[in-house]
């Protein structure tokens, strides 16, 4: 009979706790420190593997043409999500998951680019050519990989009845999604600037 007691009081109290509303955004700030480490160490091997040897101005550099437009599509993709966040907060749903959408499908249009540039460049560079090759392709492989996944995660995130579990704070799933996608904007940033702006700067600058 204690124990039966025992049980309903405890379960009557966890169902009273404070909901951390915030749970998931720690968590996705989490993650993005992993992976930021991780690129942090491709970079450290990249130029590890180009130091002293003027490696990189040997090889034909990635045309700037696909970089470009992809750049613009994540910077307007992120302006966007954060606009349609701040509609959240603003309990404007319909809109905000309207701007949710859009970024989705600017995503595919960016992995779309980057077939097309995949396939220029390995007219001149395959992932085989060296290790320039290796190292370049190993990179934006990775960040990839990261766009994939962040567009599966606004995919899921639109397709949520609701964006939050509470009234006080119904914008944190959106808010944890769009944090992952600024990420993946970060990290283009640096891509771009590595792997298209420096090797262009040592062949033509």
């Amino acid at each position: 009979m204690t124990s039966s007691v025992n049980i309903v009081d405890r379960d009557t109290t966890i169902r009273t706790l404070p909901l951390d509303e915030r749970r998931g955004v720690y968590a996705m700030w989490c993650v993005i420190a992993t992976e930021a480490s991780l690129f942090f160490c491709l970079y450290g091997a990249y130029f590890y593997l180009g130091n002293r040897m003027q490696r990189w101005s040997a090889n034909q550099p990635p045309k700037l043409h696909y970089a470009w437009i992809m750049l613009v599509v994540l910077l307007v993709s992120g302006f966007l999500l954060r606009w349609g966040e701040s509609r959240i907060k603003e309990a404007r749903y319909p809109i905000g998951r309207l701007a949710m959408f859009v970024t989705f499908v600017l995503g595919l249009g960016f992995l779309v680019l980057q077939s097309f540039a995949y396939v220029e460049h390995m007219q001149t560079l395959t992932p085989y050519s060296n290790s320039y090759g290796s190292i370049f392709y190993a990179i934006s492989a990775f960040h990839v990989a990261h766009v994939v996944i962040g567009v599966l995660i606004l995919a899921y995130t639109c397709c949520l009845p609701r964006y939050g579990a509470t009234s006080e704070a119904p914008y944190r799933p959106y808010q944890t999604a769009a944090l992952y996608w600024y990420f993946v904007i970060a990290l283009y940033i640096s891509v771009f600037i590595i792997l298209y702006i420096i090797p262009n700067l040592l062949v033509y600058g």
